[in-house]
């Protein structure tokens, strides 16, 4: 992200609050009771988008980590495509004796 989209970001945040106290108030609340409810959104707002953001990160569904594992499996594909038969067939025995032995234990 750049820095002139956490400027955008912040100052869409910003006037968003000045337009949800005016709607409050047009709604028929005093100042203080639009200010308070307005600030009350905001907070909620953010603490709502704060635990969509740790949710992503506690199940590692971010653009990162996506990224990485795409990255690997590609990387694992075209090393998978690179092998000859023989190799092939050697990896496949080693993956059938590892399941076996991870079976007996």
């Amino acid at each position: 992200m750049r820095r002139i989209d956490v400027i955008g970001i912040g100052f869409g945040i910003f006037a968003a609050g000045g337009i949800i106290y005016l709607i409050l108030q047009y709604a028929g609340l005093d100042s203080i009771s639009a200010g308070i409810w307005s600030q009350a959104l905001l907070v909620g707002g953010l603490v709502g988008w704060l635990l969509t953001y740790l949710f992503r990160v506690l199940t590692k569904n971010m653009t990162l980590a996506e990224q990485m594992r795409n990255y690997e499996d590609a990387v694992l594909q075209k090393r998978l495509e690179e092998m000859s038969p023989e190799e092939l067939e050697k990896l496949q025995a080693e993956v059938e004796q590892e399941k076996r032995q991870s079976a007996g234990n």
